[in-house]
């Protein structure tokens, strides 16, 4: 027997962002949607920033390891590999399949209550991208998809707030590098 080694985290993270490439998400798509979220509370805010946030998210590993499932998921029923009833509750979304959220909704904790509400906001409104993939009407599955792109722009629009709260309070530099280290290595 050979011995298991983890995964390496810049392959699980390459590997996440070339799904959402694939399914037709780019980083820009979610930007958009944390800019509009955020624009009303900075009027300097530009969509530089909610790039940056948008790729500090996408390098936390619970949103690439919910990424990878729930992309993987949205493929199988694609094509047709689920177990029936599965098969047919993820293939038509149903409403009260909450699998999906769950998924999504746990990888929202980690950025506190602004990540959880506008979670809540963008699963219900159905913004952007969010709102091309939910009601796309080819042999396309987004069940999983739909709700991990709310919990991305979420978690990238608490991110900012914070970070835009920082910079008002004008904290030393140091403490910005010393957080934004520790949420790297996270």
């Amino acid at each position: 027997m050979s011995e298991r080694r983890p995964v390496h985290c810049h392959v699980v993270e390459n590997a996440a962002r070339t799904l959402l490439k694939e399914r037709g998400v780019e980083i820009e798509d979610l930007a958009r949607i944390v800019y509009d979220m955020q624009a009303q509370y900075n009027p300097d805010l530009q969509l530089e920033d909610c790039m940056d946030s948008v790729d500090k998210v996408l390098e936390k590993r619970e949103i690439q390891h919910a990424v990878l499932v729930g992309i993987e998921l949205d493929k199988l029923a694609e094509k047709k590999q689920l177990s029936e009833p599965l098969q047919s509750i993820v293939e038509m979304d149903e409403g009260l399949f909450g699998v999906d959220e769950t998924i999504a909704l746990g990888s929202v904790f980690g950025y506190g209550s602004i990540a959880v509400t506008s979670f809540g906001y963008l699963d219900k409104e159905k913004v952007g991208i969010i709102r091309e993939l939910d009601q796309k009407k080819d042999d396309r599955v987004h069940t999983f998809l739909d709700d991990l792109l709310c919990s991305i722009a979420a978690n990238a629009s608490s991110r900012l707030a914070h970070r835009l709260r920082d910079r008002q309070e004008r904290l030393r530099e140091e403490e910005i590098k010393k957080r934004d280290e520790e949420e790297r290595i996270g």
